[in-house]
Order: structure tokens, then C-alpha cells, then sequence
């Protein structure tokens, strides 16, 4: 019978290889009848995992000189290695099956696989972005000489179809892995190779913010800003690049900035459709982040009038949402009341403020001080 183990294989023995070679994906195939057929015949029938190892070993020496052989014996090996938790040893060999097939999909699956229960994200990466890069070269290649485009496009399809279920088990390894990643510079990294090797992800939304955020973390403004400003040009509307960018501006000393920050705000604003009967908590805090951001921004260009609108509105959104983002917008909006001699107002709002333990309640503590000084003075 023809062996192709217990997922299909991609990487064929010389005798098979022309049938083909038009595609990008390896296939191991070993042949019905052929004293290799025969060998793991006999090593299947062997129920022992230390006696059925010790017949893999002895099927590598004696056909060391058949590839397909090689590739398939050590990916045996690998996997009867890793049934014994033996994970380590479970890579070695799968590396070895690797390098007699390096453009073998379900080989970089299962390498997947044991590195994740290894917890080796490093090398979920490796494994799967290279099963992206692979399978997004099918159809890349010539077509074969003698073969009519329909016949070309339909195997295309067809190797695509078959490789899919891999290739979306590989996206979700090195997205997973990347998400596990705790260091920011190496997140970053990993979301550089996940980008080119799964295209148009299903998970793209989600690597734009963790990427964005790998970006903040590092303090790198203009390769976030960069970063952000390629991934608006193909999704418009992301809400959490809009935020990202708006929040990055704000704070940017560059001339413009306060106005791109301003603009980006109103575009997050519009995207997250607070109002709308089915905004979830997620949309409400991000509008109300929008709004604060907006306010900001006009205090640092003196429109501190036009300010507490978006601050009031801010708070709104935030209140029971978030409660370090409504404090901020509530220290804004008090340090805005202040300004405009609204003691009254200020006080009433930083109260609210100074309830809330984190980052800006001592701040908004000192300020609720010079307020109340300036209202009892004022008497």
C-alpha cells in the first residue's frame, strides 16, 4: 500500500517526484509492495514503543539512501518520542525529518505542536511562519510544460485546499505565541515575520494592537506612528490604531501633532458609534478615551472652553466603564474648570477624581487644594 502515515504527507521519493514537481509543497509518498512498504509494515505491527524505536533506527540505516524514507522514519521517530513525552528528543528528530523535507506543511505542524507543549514560542514562530511563507507560495512557481492554464489554476486550488487546515493551525500557533511573549522588542520581532508569512490574517486586528502596543512600550513614537499610519491605509476604521495614533500625538511635540491627534480622536469617535443601542463596553470606553483625548489636545492649543464639552462627554462614557480613564478625564476636566475660574465646577468634579486610587489621584488631590484655597478666598 502507498504510506503516508497518519496525516498526509508532502514530500515524494524520486521515483514519484515528476508527478509533482509543479508544486511548492514537499510529499512523502512510499510505494506499495517496496521492501520500505514492507519495513514499516512490520514496524506498525509492533506494539512496544522502545522495541518499535529500535526498528526505526535500523529502518533509517538501511534505507539511508532513500530520502523519502529518511524524512518519513525520522518523523516516526519524532512522533512516537513525543506520544512518550520525551519532547525535546521529539524536536530533535523532527528537526532531522525537517531537513530531508524542508517544504513539508504537516511536518512544521507537528514541529508546531511539540514546541508549543514545550512552551518554546521562539520556535512556534520559526515553524510556523515558515509554513505561512510555504503555503503562500503555491502558485508562485512556472507552470509545467504541457499543462493548460485551467488545469494549472485548478491544481493551484486544489493544493491550497488541501494545505489549509496547516496553514490556519500555524497562524493560530504564532499568534498565540506572540501573544505569550511578554517582552516588547521580541513581541515586536515575532509580529514583523507573523505579518508577511499570514497576509490579511484573521487575527490582523488583534497583531495591530499588540503590535501598536509593543511600539508604546518601547517608547518608539515614529515607528509607531509609521506602523499605525500603514495599517489606517488598508483598514480605515481600526479602532485601536485610531486610539493609538491619537494618544501618540497628543503627547508628540512636533507642530502638527495636536491637530492630527484632534483628527484621529474624531475618527475613533465615529468608529466606536458609542450611542448606537449595541455598543458594547469596549466601544464606550474606547469613545470615551477619544473624547478625553480631544479635550486634551485643546487645552494645549488654550481652547480650554471648547475643552470641557469633550471632557463632560468623556466622563460620561467612562463612568463605571474604566475607572482610571474617567479619573484622568475628570482631573482634566477639573484642571479645565480651574482655569476658567470655576471653582465651584472644578471642585465638584475633582472630588470625584480623588476617589479613585491609581496615577492622578495624589495630582488631583494638590489641585483640589488650590481649588478649595481659591474658593474659600473668593468669598
Amino acid at each position: 500500500m502507498k504510506r503516508t502515515g497518519p496525516v498526509v504527507l508532502m514530500f515524494l521519493s524520486p521515483l514519484f517526484f515528476s508527478v509533482f514537481a509543479f508544486s511548492q509543497l514537499d510529499r512523502i509518498s512510499i510505494p506499495a509492495g517496496t521492501p520500505e512498504d514492507q519495513a514499516l509494515t512490520a514496524i506498525s505491527n509492533e506494539q512496544d514503543t522502545q522495541k518499535k524505536l529500535a526498528m526505526y533506527q535500523d529502518f533509517l540505516q538501511k534505507f539511508s539512501t532513500n530520502p523519502a524514507a529518511v524524512a518519513y522514519g525520522n518523523w516516526q521517530i519524532s512522533q512516537a518520542y513525543q506520544a512518550a513525552g520525551d519532547l525535546q528528543k521529539a524536536l530533535d528528530y523532527g528537526d532531522k525529518a525537517l531537513a530531508g523535507s524542508p517544504h513539508n506543511l504537516d511536518i512544521l505542524v507537528s514541529q508546531a505542536g511539540i514546541a508549543g507543549q514545550m512552551k518554546n514560542d521562539a520556535k512556534v514562530i520559526d515553524y510556523s511562519t515558515l509554513g505561512g511563507e510555504l503555503y503562500n507560495s503555491i502558485g508562485k512557481q512556472a507552470k509545467p510544460e504541457g499543462m493548460s492554464d485551467g488545469e494549472f489554476a485548478q491544481r493551484i486550488d486544489d493544493d491550497k485546499t488541501a494545505a489549509k487546515s496547516s496553514y490556519e493551525f500555524l497562524e493560530a500557533a504564532a499568534f498565540n505565541a506572540l501573544v505569550e511573549e511578554r517582552d516588547a522588542s521580541k513581541r515586536m520581532a515575532d509580529i514583523e515575520r507573523f505579518t508577511p508569512a499570514f497576509p490579511n490574517s484573521r487575527f490582523q486586528e488583534h497583531v495591530t494592537s499588540y503590535a501598536m502596543m509593543s511600539l508604546s512600550e518601547l517608547k518608539d513614537t515614529s515607528r509607531l506612528i509609521s506602523y499605525g499610519e500603514k495599517t489606517l491605509v488598508t483598514d480605515p476604521n481600526n479602532l485601536p490604531t485610531l486610539l493609538l495614533l491619537a494618544t501618540t500625538y497628543v503627547d508628540d511635540p512636533k507642530p502638527g501633532s495636536l491637530t492630527k491627534a484632534v483628527t484621529y480622536s474624531q475618527k475613533a469617535i465615529e468608529a466606536a458609534k458609542a450611542d448606537a443601542p449595541d455598543a458594547d463596553r469596549s466601544r464606550k470606553v474606547s469613545a470615551g478615551v477619544a473624547h478625553a483625548t480631544v479635550g486634551y489636545a485643546y487645552m494645549k492649543q488654550d481652547k480650554t472652553a471648547a475643552a470641557i464639552p469633550e471632557l463632560k462627554s468623556a466622563s460620561v462614557l467612562l463612568k463605571g466603564q474604566d475607572d482610571q480613564q474617567y479619573a484622568i478625564a475628570m482631573y482634566r476636566l477639573g484642571f479645565a474648570y480651574a482655569k476658567l475660574s470655576k471653582v465651584s465646577e472644578a471642585r465638584d468634579v475633582l472630588q470625584e477624581a480623588v476617589k479613585v486610587s491609581g496615577p492622578v489621584q495624589q495630582p488631583a488631590q494638590d489641585l483640589l487644594v488650590k481649588v478649595n484655597a481659591a474658593r474659600a478666598k473668593g468669598r
